[in-house]
């Protein structure tokens, strides 16, 4: 049967890569409005300063640990690691309500992992073939923009709606279904 290995199992396909990145960023775009509000509840007198030390905490150590999560899905296998990355880097987003201190203690240390771009770009190489990967690189990089760019704008609606409680519930909702 086609589209189904000798296993049973489903054949990995583009789709799968971009459902992946589409729900991560998603849900980590609905916070937006959320997170500003706690960071600068949290940090009023210095909530640019710490915004940017969270991010560049989290952005330093996913620069560092990229090419080991690379190096160990090249020999564990990309959907195991499609799982911890998504995992660890969507982990802190319920904790945004829970506990502020919490939350980015996680979000700084979840830079560890969050290289599911990286990950889900090995995806495409893997299952694709190479006359066809420019293409499907592209839609990946689409299916992130498209998520980026309509997410905190409906995050935003949202919490003025609804408050920041129900985003944040949402987003941990939509990273749970990512998994």
């Amino acid at each position: 049967e086609e589209g189904v290995d000798a296993l049973g199992l489903q054949k990995p396909t583009l789709f799968h890569a971009t459902i992946v990145i589409f729900l991560e960023f998603f849900a980590w775009g609905l916070l937006t409005t959320p997170m500003i509000t706690v960071v600068n509840k949290t940090f009023p007198q210095h909530t640019l300063l710490m915004n940017g030390l969270v991010h560049g905490v989290k952005g330093f150590l996913a620069f560092l640990s990229a090419p080991l999560i690379g190096a160990l899905s090249d020999v564990w296998g990309r959907k195991s690691f499609l799982l911890v990355t998504v995992f660890f880097t969507c982990l802190p987003i319920p904790f945004l309500v829970i506990s502020p201190t919490w939350y980015f203690t996680l979000f700084s240390a979840s830079g560890l992992f969050a290289v599911t771009f990286s990950v889900i770009f090995a995806y495409v190489s893997d299952i694709t073939e190479e006359n066809n990967r420019s293409a499907a690189y592209g839609q990946v990089s689409a299916t992130f923009a498209a998520s980026f760019v309509i997410s905190p704008a409906i995050g935003a609606y949202l919490s003025s709606q609804v408050g920041d409680g129900t985003v944040v519930l949402l987003a941990t909702i939509v990273s749970i279904v990512d998994l």
